[in-house]
């Protein structure tokens, strides 16, 4: 593993809150999931809310694992694999409402407490992603922070996307865009309204306004909402998210 300096302390003390805070908004969403609601289908195809609450808890442990590789230089056990955790998604969907939320705390606790643990100087390790990238352990954060915003909304159980806080919104728009404009992705200007940021992703294509959070939920995949406006038809954004880009390592 090599090493990268690329955030400052307060920057992961201010990140470290903002995990925190996702984690107990979607936390306290789970409270009163019964059983019916935990089998019924969510906002993603071929995805009850268990398989949903499944992927953030098993998500949530590989992260934990990515961050005790960072702080001990040393593989904490065997990770899991792709076939693994979709074996644990299938399983793990089929659980009690309330096995399901225990799960999730659980390992959203034991991920904030490797994350408590972890010395300033291991922040800037490198780790790499399953998907084969390599980012710093830091990013680790920004990246369950997405997915515990992203599949809260997907949970469909009154969180919008419109409840997303603006700091977030800021943050994965920003990240999103530089990642679209190494992909060619034809929009030549986004302009989030309520957030008085312009991107300006390619030399050519779509003008697209809006308020960011309804920006953001069009590049996530997550619907057009019909505040969004565009002087052409939408582009069909590619799989979200993409790895970041320049990148790491």
């Amino acid at each position: 593993m090599t090493e990268t300096t690329d955030i400052t302390l307060a920057d992961i003390d201010l990140l470290l809150d903002e995990v925190r805070a996702s984690a107990a908004r979607v936390c306290a969403g789970l409270d009163s999931l019964t059983g019916l609601q935990a089998r019924e289908p969510s906002a993603l195809p071929g995805w009850s809310r268990g398989h949903v609450v499944t992927h953030l808890a098993r998500s949530a442990d590989v992260y934990r694992w990515l961050l005790a590789l960072a702080r001990t230089g040393t593989e904490p056990g065997p990770r899991a694999d792709a076939v693994a955790l979709r074996r644990a998604l299938r399983e793990g969907a089929e659980r009690s409402a309330g096995e399901l939320a225990a799960d999730l705390r659980g390992s959203l606790d034991r991920l904030l407490d490797e994350a408590q643990s972890t010395p300033a100087e291991r922040w800037s390790v490198l780790v790499t992603a399953l998907a084969g990238w390599r980012h710093p352990a830091w990013f680790t954060l920004q990246r369950c922070r997405r997915e515990l915003e992203t599949h809260h909304v997907d949970l469909d159980l009154g969180y919008s996307a419109a409840d997303w806080p603006s700091s977030y919104v800021t943050w994965a728009i920003d990240d999103t865009v530089a990642a679209l404009t190494a992909h060619a992705f034809p929009v030549v200007r986004i302009h989030a309204t309520d957030l008085d940021r312009v991107w300006t992703p390619a030399p050519a294509g779509a003008t697209v306004t809006g308020p960011g959070h309804s920006v953001l939920a069009w590049l996530a995949g997550r619907g057009t909402d019909t505040r969004l406006r565009s002087d052409v038809p939408l582009p069909t954004p590619p799989r979200w998210p993409l790895p970041p880009t320049p990148g790491w390592g």
